[in-house]
């Protein structure tokens, strides 16, 4: 499918609709429209408190055409489950013919923190629904506290940088792997940037047998101080300096989707953003380098895991 069939495909009859209140170049719209595309089937979905559920659903408002679920930050696998629990009943007894598919959606914060625990249970339970974090790397519905999404070096409202600190010290946590981890069918790293990538990501997903997993990189200009009309151009940056690289993992075999032809240097892809402008002040060198230092070493690994060590 060539990028206009796409673009006309994601825009007829879409299940995510306009009049939303998410922040201009929020890329969690582009995101969400593109995965339910991905499938002709009728969709239910249910969906983590956080900026897509508040900024979507605004009462009497909502732009969700599809049957919607709202859950707490901590239990959107579980309300799922329980959907598909109903379905495989009604089916079992003959009262519904109709094939249907199922999703939640949850951004970091309930991803990587508040949920992995009822998250990690409905994977490990082999229920038979698509997970999609949207990750926009903190808790930008609550004033854009440190997740464990949160980058390196990244400055946050709970882990400002300052004279004694430097933003955030700890790694980002890595959801593929630890989704992966649980031997589920697939899983899979996305990005808007590659559209195309996403959409056959997300239809691949809703195909399989048993639990699926999508983690995309949700782009947020109010919280990384980027401009709206930016947004695809930084997440695209994110993928070319393989700090968000596109790869998916398929009964257990790592497969690489994307390698740049030529690598950018982190830095080009932090300095535009204001979360990262104080490791450009004299002293925090050493920060850039650990940040470089740790996108190298996780793409080197990524590459023999994926069998493309050249």
């Amino acid at each position: 499918m060539n990028p206009k069939e796409l673009a006309e495909k994601i825009s007829k009859n879409p299940k995510f609709t306009s009049g939303h209140r998410l922040c201009g170049g929020c890329a969690a719209p582009i995101i969400i429209k593109t995965i339910l595309a991905s499938t002709d089937k009728p969709v239910i979905a249910s969906n983590a408190t956080g900026c897509l559920e508040v900024a979507s659903t605004i009462y009497p408002y909502t732009s969700w055409d599809i049957p919607w679920i709202h859950s707490a930050f901590e239990n959107a696998p579980p309300t799922i489950s329980g959907a598909v629990a109903a379905y495989n009943s009604l089916r079992k007894r003959g009262k519904l013919k109709q094939e249907m598919k199922f999703v939640a959606f949850g951004g970091d914060g309930s991803s990587y923190d508040i949920g992995i625990q009822s998250l990690s249970g409905a994977l490990e339970r082999g229920e038979n629904f698509v997970y999609v974090c949207y990750d926009n790397e903190a808790y930008c519905n609550t004033g854009g506290q440190r997740s464990g999404a949160t980058p390196l070096g990244a400055s946050s409202t709970t882990d400002p940088a300052g004279k004694k600190r430097p933003g955030k010290l700890e790694v980002k946590k890595d959801l593929v792997k630890i989704a992966a981890a649980h031997n589920i069918p697939y899983v899979a790293k996305a990005s808007v940037s590659n559209v195309t990538d996403l959409y056959m990501k997300a239809e691949k997903a809703f195909k399989v047998e048993g639990p699926a997993v999508l983690v995309v990189l949700s782009t947020c200009p109010t919280l990384w101080g980027t401009m709206p009309k930016d947004t695809v151009t930084m997440a695209k940056m994110a993928v070319d300096s393989c700090f968000w690289p596109l790869y998916e993992v398929e009964n257990g075999t790592y497969r690489l989707n994307y390698r740049p032809s030529k690598k950018l240097p982190v830095l080009d892809y932090l300095k535009p953003q204001r979360r990262f402008k104080h490791l450009f002040l004299p002293g925090n060198e050493h920060v850039l380098k650990m940040i470089q230092q740790d996108v190298d070493s996780e793409w080197e690994k990524l590459l023999e895991l994926c069998g493309e060590k050249k």
